[in-house]
Order: structure tokens, then sequence, then C-alpha cells
């Protein structure tokens, strides 16, 4: 008998650690942006670190940092911002593990928007 409960996401799960910067306003009103990382992302949402304390249904953006280092004129010298909902944010010693989901799903490079 398994007794885990079936998958809801919409999309797999990467257990993946990619740094990011995380922007927006915490639970006291301040504006903040905060370098930290992913600990799994998916095409729909991330589970995020944060040592700020955030509310469900707050808006963030997420970038990933990129080297200053030009490699050639046809790498971007950043990523666009994605967009995210706070879904929940679990408090962990010191720090907030935030699950949010993207307000658009991560698509593929190379894939045409019109499937």
């Amino acid at each position: 008998m398994d007794s885990h409960p079936p998958e809801r996401r919409r999309s797999e799960r990467l257990q993946l650690q990619i740094p990011v910067f995380l922007r927006g306003v915490d639970s006291a009103g301040t504006e903040f942006i905060e370098l930290t990382k992913t600990l799994d992302i998916s095409a729909t949402g991330a589970l995020v670190l944060s040592h700020r304390s955030l509310r469900p249904d707050q808006l963030l953006r997420l970038t990933i940092p990129v080297t200053t280092e030009q490699v050639s004129g046809l790498v971007p010298p950043e990523t666009p911002p994605i967009q995210l909902r706070v879904m929940r944010s679990v408090p962990v010693g010191d720090t907030h593990l935030i699950g949010a989901q993207f307000l658009t799903p991560v698509r593929r490079a190379g894939r045409d928007a019109n499937p």
C-alpha cells in the first residue's frame, strides 16, 4: 500500500539548487533584494530559501545572476525577471522555505509560444 498522496503539481519538480535574486516587499513593508537559491524548481514554480518572512499571495520577482564576462553578443547580460506568487512560507531555523508559483509558466528555450 502506497502511503504517499498522488502528486498534485502540474509539472515535474527538479531538485536543483540555482542561485537567484529574490526581489519584493517583505511582511514589514520594506523593499528588498536577496541573493539566495532554489531547492527545487519546475516550469510552474519553485521552492526558495529566504531570510525574510513572506506572506501567502505576495508577489515577488526572481532573476538568475549571470557572469559579468561577455561571452558573445548572443548571450543576454541578464535574465528577464520571473514574476511569482508566494503560496506558503514555512520557518525553518533562521530561514524560511518559500513555496512559490510562477505567474506565467517557464517555457523551454526555442519552443514556440503557440503549441
